[in-house]
């Protein structure tokens, strides 16, 4: 039984408890939404990670991506990285390793990561597939399903499905006019083999056979976004647009057999773009939990993407984003290391927090720090900011001299010790 069957049936599991405490929710509307395939709980039993929700009426949840590349791999780093992260406030973990012996990596990930962690099987299917054969496109369905089944027996509790690039996706594709054709390395993997094969992509032919072995696991499918836009030109158009038809389809076939679901998306798209996209969304996949790259808003900042990815997120999460993932400064640059990625979770965190707060959520949080704003309290302050290390480093680096209790930028002449003064008298 996986957990959004037991929902189905009435079962209030440990890990619907949990998250209804967490989430100051009532018991009962969580495990409604969980049998809706309105939140999905991702927890692989094998693995047994915290309880983390994520969809409708939660607090926006983060992710954060790490794992090896073919030009550099080193596992100890990787683990650093999946440390930091959640040390930082991430939420859950992906390894998206292309680099080294992919199954060891992962178990020595799984061992030290708590929180939901989640991978892209086409990955593996498609490295082995160059090993074993000589190409990606040389890839067997049995090679594809056998990498979902391999990685959920290890424990992963949710895995990218591009179902939705599928022959008639890419007929769409070819028609029409894109800058930046495909950017998605998942997609990619099985837009080429699509063409070379000349057959359907066996996720989307046999999603029930994919069903099934998410079900024995309890594995949540993500289902990917092939199709996303890698640029401010390619946003909200067709090619995007038909996959996420398919997938809405595929939805509540998932739905229907027990097994949870949320869908990605959308990649690069200016701000004006992303409440009608989420919109969109929600309409055809009747309220999925949505789990978004950025979404980044400008293609020209590389360097500071983590600010773009940022700015995309928090208007996203006011929309109805469920789930931000982490966009880091390295982004379109090089593989991030542990600096990149800590940055990435923070701006990330702030993004979310931001739109929990319009949503009314946690409001509260920012009166008790402008309260100890106010009171010049900064070690309340430092206790409750999202990054307590910078916010010392920054205080320590230009000591007050002439006011212990301002900062030095006003010293004496600080706003808040004037007024007080005076406004009491």
């Amino acid at each position: 039984m996986t957990i959004m069957q037991d929902a189905q049936k009435g079962i209030v599991t440990e890990e619907i408890k949990e998250i209804a405490r967490a989430e100051g929710l009532d018991v009962e509307k969580v495990r409604r939404r969980v049998a809706e395939g309105k939140i999905v709980i991702p927890h692989n039993p094998i693995h047994s990670p915290k309880s983390l929700g994520i969809g409708k009426g939660l607090r926006v949840k983060i992710n954060a991506n790490i794992g090896t590349s073919r030009e550099y791999c080193n596992i100890e780093e990787e683990k650093e990285k999946a440390r930091v992260a959640i040390a930082a406030g991430s939420h859950a973990i992906m390894d998206l390793s292309t680099g080294g012996d992919l199954d060891e990596i992962r178990k020595e990930l799984l061992k030290i990561v708590d929180v939901p962690f989640g991978t892209v099987p086409i990955y593996q299917a498609g490295l082995d597939a160059i090993e074993k054969r000589g190409a990606i496109v040389d890839m067997t369905s049995d090679d594809i399903f056998n990498s979902f089944r391999n990685q959920a027996k290890q424990g992963v509790d949710f895995t990218v499905a591009h179902v939705g690039v599928t022959k008639e996706s890419v007929e769409r594709l070819k028609r029409q006019h894109r800058l930046i054709p495909m950017v998605s390395r998942g997609g990619a993997f099985h837009m080429a083999w699509i063409l070379h094969n000349g057959e359907e992509n066996p996720l989307y032919k046999e999603f029930d056979y994919l069903l099934e072995i998410a079900g024995e696991y309890d594995l949540t499918l993500s289902l990917g976004d092939g199709m996303r836009s890698g640029g401010l030109y390619d946003s909200n158009d067709r090619a995007k647009f038909q996959e996420l038809l398919i997938i809405g389809e595929l939805v509540e076939r998932a739905r229907a057999a027990g097994v949870q679901t949320m869908v990605e998306g959308p990649g690069h798209m200016p701000l004006s773009d992303i409440e009608p996209n989420i919109k969109v969304m929600k309409r055809v996949t009747k309220e999925a939990p949505y789990f978004v790259l950025g979404p980044l808003v400008t293609d020209i900042a590389p360097g500071y993407d983590h600010i773009v990815g940022s700015i995309g997120g928090a208007i996203a999460g006011y929309y109805g984003a469920d789930f931000l993932c982490y966009v880091t400064p390295a982004e379109h640059l090089s593989l991030p290391d542990v600096k990149d990625v800590k940055e990435g979770v923070i701006a990330s965190r702030i993004a979310a927090h931001a739109a929990d707060i319009a949503k009314g959520i946690d409001y509260d949080v920012d009166t008790e720090f402008s309260r100890a704003r106010h009171e010049l309290d900064w070690k309340k302050m430092f206790e409750s900011c999202i990054d307590p290390d910078k916010a010392k480093e920054y205080r320590k680096r230009r000591k007050p001299t002439e006011d212990p209790k301002a900062c030095s930028m006003c010293g004496k002449l600080c706003a808040i010790e004037i007024v007080e003064k005076y406004l009491q008298d």
